[in-house]
């Protein structure tokens, strides 16, 4: 219960418990949702606690099998959070923004990541000084191309097990190619998601950077301790 305190003091100075305001609900936030105040809807942060305790238990366990999970924070409050605790726990991310068929076609974004891997290490080894001046500066465009769209997920050998999903609704091509490939979403859901679509929903602030941060690290921590 103490831990549980905590969270949501931690939450609540971080902003988690602001939604948007009530016109723009989905029907299925309202059970998480304990008032409003100045036309805002305010989340009740001990429901927050408990289905991001879920999200833990579900990220532990993944941990404990040595399973994959990939973060994807594209909006710009949710970048270098996601990125920060991918990185912590050595996950794939995507960052700039959602590659349609990431999932659904993922020999094609395993051959791109390949691709980009295959450069880097001859420019590296010095094996594309061989080339003109112009073809190195074409080369180092495809570098740079790639690694804009592609570099957060040369980690991502295979398919993931679990993706963690920052706003469910901007991101809803992600949680439809999951859904088609029977992947499980964590997801960060503000009031105007429909917290229905995936399997373990967190609501929560999505656009607040603190919030954000939290429920990403503490989700990259479980991860940790499952593995440990």
């Amino acid at each position: 219960m103490k831990t549980q305190d905590t969270n949501i003091e931690k939450m609540l100075a971080a902003g988690a418990h602001f939604g948007y305001s009530k016109t723009r609900r989905h029907p299925s936030a309202s059970p998480y949702i304990i008032g409003t105040k100045n036309r805002t809807d305010l989340f009740d942060l001990s429901k927050t606690s408990e289905s991001l305790d879920k999200a833990k238990k579900f990220v532990a366990d993944l941990a404990k099998e040595g399973k994959t999970v990939l973060f994807v924070g594209v909006k710009p409050e949710a970048r270098e959070a996601t990125k920060n605790a991918a990185l912590s726990i050595d996950m794939p991310y995507a960052l700039d923004r959602w590659i349609g068929g990431t999932l659904t076609n993922f020999p094609e974004i395993k051959r791109r990541t390949q691709k980009l891997e295959d450069l880097r290490e001859k420019k590296a080894k010095g094996e594309l000084d061989m080339y003109t001046k112009k073809e190195r500066l074409g080369i180092d465009q495809d570098i740079e191309k790639l690694s804009r769209y592609f570099a957060g997920l040369v980690s991502l050998k295979k398919m993931p097990e679990a993706i963690v999903i920052v706003d469910i609704k901007k991101e809803h091509i992600a949680v439809a190619e999951a859904k088609m490939m029977g992947i499980p979403v964590i997801g960060i859901a503000n009031t105007d998601c429909n917290l229905k679509e995936v399997e373990y929903a967190i609501p929560a602030n999505d656009s607040s950077r603190g919030s954000i941060d939290f429920i990403v690290s503490s989700l990259a921590g479980a991860y940790t301790a499952g593995k440990n």
